[in-house]
């Protein structure tokens, strides 16, 4: 019995950014009687079939983007004599649907880290369960990643994991009712011997893929230091005490390795881990800005932060810090009027942000968002090809529509999609590109500032793109010929002796 584990993707091209890390751990998860897994990432490659035997087990994690191809290489596994078990976000969410479209045997709900020994265990006896309730697992059982089956040459950036879970609620996300609102955090030391296992290879560049690497607010401390009982502040100095010891080991690891992370802005206002980001050689985070007015961000349940010009004066603070930022945009939301499209593209320039991405309001399931819009549409739902549009993953991609779930008193789906659009194509003018890469020295590396704006925009800014498969395609070759170009400005030669820093004499 062979183990394979898929990544879905309808588009591979051939080098990637960001490692696929469930893929990994689950490689580690899978026990040593059945062999090493052959482990295939489709963003680099399609899956080959042709591989496939019968009483193979088949692992295929999904999310609501790539379920339909999901799918698609169930059923054609299950049609080879393979045993196929779904895993990931959608398949929590949905745990029917991968038998009644995927030819599923068995679905994993949750973290999958400890249950997938056991699936394994009844694929081989001819007796999986329907349903596997893996649920959340505490930090100390959570599995570092088997990097040593990765392709050495496909990645720009390493990914590992030092909490899952976040604390806050917004209404577009899923990640605080899938993965929780407590934070589990790794262990620190087995987090360093993952970065130092990737630096070994020659990745220096590590993307820290966290739900939220800043889990306590100054202001929730303040909170609970003003109740009678100490315990909850107790718990929470505890972990911001372990964020800022992950941060001094990192900071002990080779000079050339730099870190990014995902974040919210509300660390802006804490000096003291911004300092300590620093000395980590954490050099950039995805920070949520979402919207730039108090309206749309009380919409969504993001109210915490800010608007106006100390929006600016607290992105501004990221830069002061030797931080860049890659601020995400939404558009599309219910408050939004005209003027908000300048207002925001006016708001990422002045604030220095690095990077940003501007995208369209989508209804993804298991946030709030998307219950409500299920609700209001499920009496009348239209359809497409008897798909209804609650169910819009269904669809092949050229299928779906651009948007689903986007209503606006004053502007169509159209216009805010051709707007969006358009902050797209002024962030990334090339006069724009040129002036935002100031902060580097040379101009070799100011160049490769310009390639790599242009390769973000390229896999990224999809909101205008035609569906027609021609125009996919050239996206697809130009995206892995730039993709390819970048990879040589991340890798560094390999440190196969390297050793993770020893702690600190007291």
């Amino acid at each position: 019995m062979r183990v394979h584990l898929v990544n879905p993707s309808h588009l591979s091209f051939g080098t990637a950014v960001i490692t696929p890390r469930w893929l990994y751990v689950l490689a580690a998860a899978t026990p040593e009687w059945c062999g090493d897994p052959t482990v295939t990432d489709e963003t680099l490659e399609q899956f080959d079939l042709g591989v496939i035997e019968v009483g193979d087990v088949v692992g295929i994690g999904i999310h609501t983007a790539n379920a339909h191809k999901g799918y698609e290489i169930g059923r054609a596994a299950r049609e080879r004599g393979a045993t196929v078990v779904y895993g990931g976000i959608h398949a929590t969410l949905f745990p029917d649907e991968p038998s009644e479209h995927g030819g599923g045997h068995a679905v994993v709900r949750g973290d999958g880290d400890l249950a997938w020994a056991q699936v394994l265990a009844d694929c081989r006896d001819g007796q999986p369960l329907p349903v596997y309730e893996a649920g959340r697992l505490e930090a100390t059982k959570l599995v570092p990643a088997r990097w040593d089956l990765m392709p050495r040459d496909r990645y720009m950036w390493g990914s590992v994991q030092t909490v899952r879970g976040c604390p806050k609620h917004c209404s577009f996300c899923s990640v605080w009712r899938t993965d929780g609102q407590e934070p589990r955090q790794h262990a620190s030391d087995v987090v360093i011997e993952e970065i130092v296992a990737l630096r070994r290879m020659g990745y220096r560049f590590i993307i820290l893929a966290d739900d939220n690497f800043y889990p306590v607010t100054l202001s929730d401390l303040k909170a609970a230091r003003r109740r009678k009982d100490p315990s909850e502040a107790e718990r929470l100095e505890a972990i911001r005490t372990e964020r800022f010891g992950l941060m001094e080991k990192l900071a002990r690891l080779p000079d050339d390795m730099v870190f990014l992370t995902q974040i919210t802005m509300e660390v802006a206002e804490d000096p003291a881990f911004l300092a300590a980001m620093k000395q980590a050689n954490i050099k950039g985070a995805l920070v949520g800005i979402e919207s730039v007015s108090p309206e749309g961000l009380k919409a969504i349940y993001k109210d915490f932060n800010l608007a106006g010009e100390a929006l600016v004066d607290r992105l501004r603070a990221f830069r002061e810090h030797g931080l860049h930022v890659l601020g995400s945009f939404i558009f599309g939301l219910p408050t939004d009027r005209p003027p908000i499209f300048d207002a925001t593209a006016e708001v990422a320039d002045r604030a220095g942000i690095t990077f940003a991405q501007f995208v369209m309001l989508a209804q993804f399931p298991g946030t709030v968002d998307f219950e409500k819009w299920e609700k209001g549409i499920a009496a009348d739902a239209p359809k497409v090809n008897g798909i209804p549009m609650n169910r819009y993953w269904l669809l092949p991609p050229g299928q779906r529509p651009k948007t689903a779930g986007i209503w606006n008193p004053v502007m169509s789906e159209d216009e805010i999609r051709r707007r969006t659009q358009g902050v797209w194509d002024r962030f990334y003018a090339l006069g724009a590109i040129w002036r935002r890469s100031h902060w580097v020295k040379s101009f070799r590396s100011r160049v490769a500032f310009v390639l790599i704006s242009k390769l973000y925009r390229q896999m990224y800014a999809n909101t205008g793109m035609a569906t027609d498969s021609a125009r996919v395609v050239r996206a697809n070759r130009s995206a892995r010929f730039l993709a390819k170009m970048c990879r040589r400005l991340f890798v560094a030669k390999p440190l196969p002796n390297l050793q993770a820093p020893r702690p600190k004499a007291a």
